[in-house]
Parts: structure tokens; sequence; C-alpha cells
């Protein structure tokens, strides 16, 4: 018999595993306890990165939301959300993601 030859497997770090379950687990959590509650007043919502300020002022404005402020974020508002299916315009007009600040 001639050298045995081994091949190299490729194995996944044991804390990989850990680590995957815990950033889900944030998530969930951070998804659950964010969610804008029926007849919020208020919400923060994210607009594109990629916006100005200008940008996301606009979309909130054709929302037909009033700005309450704004954040250092220029993609990032607080607005006062009309009555009549306010977060729908909101979603039309380009929000990516509504919260409860």
């Amino acid at each position: 018999m001639g050298p045995r030859r081994t091949i190299a497997t490729m194995r996944r770090p044991a804390w990989l595993a850990a680590a995957g379950l815990l950033v889900a687990s944030w998530v969930v959590i951070a998804a659950l306890s964010l969610q804008v509650r029926a007849g919020a007043q208020v919400v923060a919502v994210a607009f594109p990165p990629w916006w100005d300020a200008q940008q996301a002022l606009l979309a909130a404005a054709s929302a037909n939301a009033a700005i309450v402020r704004t954040t250092l974020v220029p993609a990032l508002l607080v607005v006062r959300p009309d009555d009549d299916d306010g977060l729908a315009r909101l979603r039309k007009a380009g929000a990516w993601l509504t919260i409860d600040p």
C-alpha cells in the first residue's frame, strides 16, 4: 500500500450556529417590539438610505404626513401620518420601514 492521502474538508466553527440564532432572535424581537400600533399618532419613517433630505421630505409631504422632526440621517423622519390610511400612503411614497419611536 502507498501513502494515504487525506482530503481536507472545511468545517464551520462551532460558534457560527449560535451566533446565527442570536442574530435571528434579535431581529424577531426588534420587529415585534417596534411595530407601529394601530392608531399611533407619531411614527418614525425610514426611506431608502441613498435619498437625501429633500427627497425624504417630499415623499412624506406627498403622503400627507406632517413632519414632526428630522434626524441626523436624512432618510429618517419622525412624522404624524394622516388619519385616513396614512401608513399605507407612506409606504406607497417610498418608505421602507415605519416604527414606533
